[in-house]
């Protein structure tokens, strides 16, 4: 269990990373946005954080496929409670993945579409109106000539013509990055679509678990009150002892078998 443990807090890691440079990286495309012409510094800050995302997701990813085929392979233990555990963290962990991954690729989009809506408006300016389809196949051909023909002589400005290059230069590179990880993000996303319904039952039982506790207490305090009545009568407290007791027993009972395991056992 201990290996176990070092893979998923590694694992926990990583995915904590690409959260915080996803952050970074947001940062970053609202300033390239905000600006005429972004900044070489501000193009080698995104490109820098977008290897840092994608070593991290690689990281994260290979070895929660590492961990997918050792609970695999582990047919003798199928009914283990440290089995059941190491099951329930990768589903997780998976889970915790493709969120991140998900907010990754939601913020690639959304710089996308408004670069492009950029490039638009400065086409417009030229007089030259393109409509979204046109200007889609326009950036999948990846010439920025395509953008600049038939307008060299017109009054377009050369900032303006040097903001349609930019933008799509900024295009082309997300277009590769976003393509690097598709393999990897739908390869983890199949993987926890395959464990909903284990993750579904973690989420029930983290909600079973605070009603748990919450009857815990209130038996606690109920405790209590005897303790005091009790005073008044030695013979009493025993009977209090071993209903303290009880209440601990099963509580601990509850920690290690879970909240389902705990109401049974109270409840016999």
């Amino acid at each position: 269990m201990n290996d176990f443990f070092a893979q998923a807090e590694d694992i926990r890691t990583s995915i904590d990373k690409i959260d915080e440079s996803v952050t970074e990286i947001k940062k970053l495309y609202s300033s390239i946005l905000s600006a005429p012409t972004p900044d070489q510094k501000t193009q080698d800050d995104v490109e820098a954080l977008t290897n840092e995302i994608k070593k991290s997701a690689n990281n994260a990813r290979n070895k929660l496929k590492t961990i997918e085929r050792q609970l695999e392979s582990n047919t003798d233990e199928r009914a283990s409670a440290d089995l059941r555990i190491r099951k329930s963290q990768h589903a997780i962990l998976a889970k915790k993945f493709v969120e991140v991954m998900t907010k990754y690729n939601e913020a690639q989009v959304d710089f996308r579409d408004k670069s492009k809506g950029r490039i638009a408006r400065q086409l417009e300016i030229t007089g030259k109106t393109t409509t979204d389809e046109e200007l889609e196949e326009m950036l999948e051909g990846g010439n920025s000539a395509v953008f600049t023909a038939g307008i060299m002589e017109s009054k377009i400005s050369q900032q303006a013509l040097n903001e349609i290059e930019a933008r799509h230069k900024d295009i082309m590179r997300l277009e590769s990055s976003i393509k690097e990880l598709h393999d990897m993000f739908v390869d983890i996303a199949m993987l926890v679509e395959n464990q909903g319904g284990m993750i579904e039952r973690i989420e029930s039982n983290m909600d079973q678990s605070v009603g748990f506790v919450e009857r815990a207490v209130a038996d606690t305090k109920k405790a209590a009150k005897f303790q005091q009545e009790a005073r008044r009568d030695a013979p009493l407290s025993l009977v209090l002892f071993i209903y303290l007791m009880n209440i601990l027993f099963k509580y601990r009972e509850g920690l290690v078998c879970g909240p389902q395991a705990f109401i049974s056992t109270f409840c016999m």
